[in-house]
């Protein structure tokens, strides 16, 4: 009996053993694909600033579920919304640069939140440079096999407001 026991305790701990090499694996895979996803937002971003607004329509989901609550306080919900608040936003071409840091990323089977400050600097109204450090927290969903963004909320940046 005792011998079973161990016996069913070793395959238990052995069967643990394999999933969570399994999962540690599997997330790891995805904890980069998040990082690049990450990484890709901010060159799409820093892009926008040069009026080119393409790379940033690739990095965002396109479904009617995604939100994004920018730094001139928009809220805006769906695709459609979000694609002209890109374009009105390229249009400015605000210049600059901006980029994250002190990144804390979470990453699930099919979500990941990525926090983090974004610092730099962009044209103000007066086209003076004006330094910018925000709070932002962007989400992402796994869409066949892609990190795609479905959500970004920063804080408010006053030179942006109407």
């Amino acid at each position: 009996m005792k011998i079973a026991l161990i016996y069913i305790a070793m395959i238990a701990f052995t069967g643990v053993s394999l999933i969570s090499e399994n999962s540690a694996s599997a997330s790891d895979e995805d904890q980069k694909a998040v990082q690049a996803a990450t990484s890709q937002f901010y060159t799409a971003l820093n892009e926008l600033f040069t009026g080119e607004v393409e790379p940033m329509k690739k990095v965002w989901s396109h479904q009617d579920d995604i939100t994004f609550m920018g730094p001139d306080g928009s809220f805006l919900h769906g695709w459609k919304p979000i694609a002209a608040e890109w374009e009105k936003t390229g249009s400015m071409k605000l210049g600059g640069k901006v980029e994250a840091s002190e990144i804390h990323t979470t990453v699930g089977p099919k979500l990941a939140i990525v926090s983090n400050y974004e610092i730099g600097h962009n044209k103000g109204p007066d086209g003076k440079m004006l330094k910018v450090k925000i709070r932002a927290t962007s989400t992402f969903r796994k869409e066949n096999g892609k990190w795609k963004m479905i959500g970004h909320h920063t804080d408010l940046l006053p030179f942006l407001l109407n």
